[in-house]
């Protein structure tokens, strides 16, 4: 009995065949198996939004889905973000807003943004401190973040 098993996945735009423990998390995968280390674990219990990625353009917790829940569905990391050396405009927009500090949490912050726009092109200043209750930044950075999403709501 093998303790991996193969699950397929589109990972950043690409189709992948990718090789997973049973207990894995998609967190422990990205970061440990794949070195996409732009994900972070701050709290390991799903609070603190640092290891946010997208799943089917939804925020979720990296460091609380099983590997194996992302068979068939498509990953996107802030590795996969920008294009071609260019930027995604959420990237740009926290880059001009200052929405950034010591930068543990810029990657969670920018993958719930970015899934934050996805599902409502132009929300509201409270539907944007809602939609963001889930990620923490202990520099307190929070009013720039929320003017980089309104100066992409706009």
């Amino acid at each position: 009995m093998s303790d991996t098993s193969t699950i397929r996945a589109t990972l950043n735009g690409e189709e992948r065949d990718l090789e997973i423990r049973p207990n894995q998390t998609l967190l422990d995968l990205l970061r440990d198996e794949l070195t996409l280390t732009g994900s972070v674990e701050g709290c390991g219990v799903g609070v603190c939004g640092s290891c946010t990625v997208l799943v089917d353009d939804l925020p979720v917790s990296s460091c609380l889905t099983l590997a194996t829940n992302v068979e068939g569905r498509a990953v996107t990391t802030i590795e996969g973000l920008a294009v071609d050396g260019t930027l995604h405009r959420v990237q740009q927009a926290f880059l001009e807003q200052q929405a950034l500090q010591c930068g543990f949490c810029t990657p969670g912050m920018i993958m719930a943004v970015t899934g934050l726009l996805r599902e409502n092109p132009n929300p509201t200043e409270e539907e944007a401190r809602d939609f963001l209750s889930g990620n923490l930044c202990r520099c307190g950075t929070y009013q720039e973040v929320l003017a980089a999403v309104a100066s992409l709501a706009r």
